[in-house]
């Protein structure tokens, strides 16, 4: 089959919104997915600092939501006309997954960043026949269509609005993750959320939700101003003695810290904002040294790196769900959408911060 998807054809180069095609149809433990929207994620473009470790030509997008329009074998737990939530692939197999830690799978980096799945790498090409990477995250969804291990999907209720939904399988899976699953925070508890982007506010609703007291702390006005409506007392970056302002807001310290930022400075900040025991979990990857200030990991602070909110999507996104039914998760409110065509428009207004998450609509025309 023959459908459009935007094509990354160079590190350097614009997406490319052209013809690709789909030499077989899903296999066994296979779904083919017609894709309503699919959230743009930092992760996607951190492909062009991959000093080449991500291959290209690739269709990338990994917050893909959809409908499934064909299955390959009996045993997918879907039908067709089942919508989904699409999120990363793991293998089910290793130790990490068979205890439910999909995120740390053995396998994730191959499986997710650096080409996917191998075994049916030859039958996704582009409209003269040129090979593209197998699949990105196990989905490649900026596209019209995607093949996508059965695993990698999460039936959701028909009535939800399914275009919007993709970014709950990664951005806001990872931040409402940390406060849900890592920190398991709960009422009286108290999180400091650093950088409030796709992931940090999804943190802050999480928390809210969950009747955590926490603060937002970020460089841009507006993303502020959303922080304070979802529930967080927000403070500027550059506000001086960031910590102690913190700690007089959180009652002598928080005892959880997202950072979302990879920034040293604010991890060494937000690692002075804990109290005790406190635990400062980065979502973001780090790309230098991490020089921590001395004391900051005194009396029981510890810190660690969590990947993909520490989450078993299959539990986590009808979680999600039902809290944004109950209105305690409104992450519809960060969302902007863009046709295919745009994407380009998505990236400049994601890079430029005009935008917390762009979900794109392969359905709609634009240009």
């Amino acid at each position: 089959m023959r459908f459009r998807a935007a094509v990354l054809r160079s590190y350097d180069a614009r997406f490319s919104v052209e013809e690709v095609t789909l030499k077989a149809g899903p296999a066994d433990g296979e779904l083919l997915v017609r894709i309503a929207g699919c959230g743009l994620c930092r992760t996607d473009l951190a492909v062009r600092r991959s000093a080449g470790r991500s291959p290209l030509p690739a269709v990338l997008g990994h917050e893909g939501a959809g409908t499934v329009v064909g299955t390959g074998g009996p045993d997918t737990g879907t039908r067709v006309g089942d919508h989904v939530v699409l999120s990363f692939d793991s293998c089910g197999q290793c130790r990490s997954c068979l205890r439910a830690s999909p995120a740390y799978c053995d396998s994730f980096a191959a499986l997710n960043l650096f080409g996917g799945r191998e075994e049916h790498a030859a039958r996704f090409t582009d409209a003269a026949g040129g090979a593209l990477a197998p699949r990105w995250f196990g989905q490649s969804s900026f596209a019209e269509y995607a093949v996508v291990p059965a695993r990698n999907a999460v039936v959701v209720d028909p009535a939800l609005p399914v275009e919007l939904l993709g970014p709950l399988g990664c951005g806001f899976l990872t931040g409402a993750g940390a406060v849900l699953n890592t920190f398991a925070a709960g009422p009286g508890d108290t999180v400091a959320v650093f950088g409030a982007g796709a992931v940090g506010l999804a943190a802050v609703m999480a928390a809210t939700a969950a009747g955590a007291v926490s603060v937002a702390v970020d460089r841009h006005p507006g993303r502020l101003a959303l922080a304070e409506r979802f529930g967080a007392t927000p403070l500027h970056a550059t506000t001086a003695a960031l910590p102690d302002h913190v700690q007089r807001l959180t009652d002598g310290g928080a005892q959880y810290a997202l950072d979302t930022t990879g920034s040293v400075p604010l991890i060494n900040a937000a690692l002075r904002s804990l109290r005790p025991t406190g635990h400062l979990a980065l979502a973001a990857r780090l790309h230098t040294a991490l020089p921590l200030e001395v004391g900051t990991l005194d009396r029981g602070r510890r810190i660690s790196h969590l990947c993909e909110g520490d989450a078993v999507p299959g539990l986590l996104i009808p979680r999600l769900t039902r809290l944004w039914r109950a209105g305690l998760f409104p992450f519809d409110q960060l969302i902007r959408t863009y046709p295919l065509a745009d994407i380009d428009e998505a990236e400049r207004d994601c890079e430029a911060g005009r935008v917390v998450k762009p979900v794109l609509l392969p359905g709609e025309s634009g240009g």
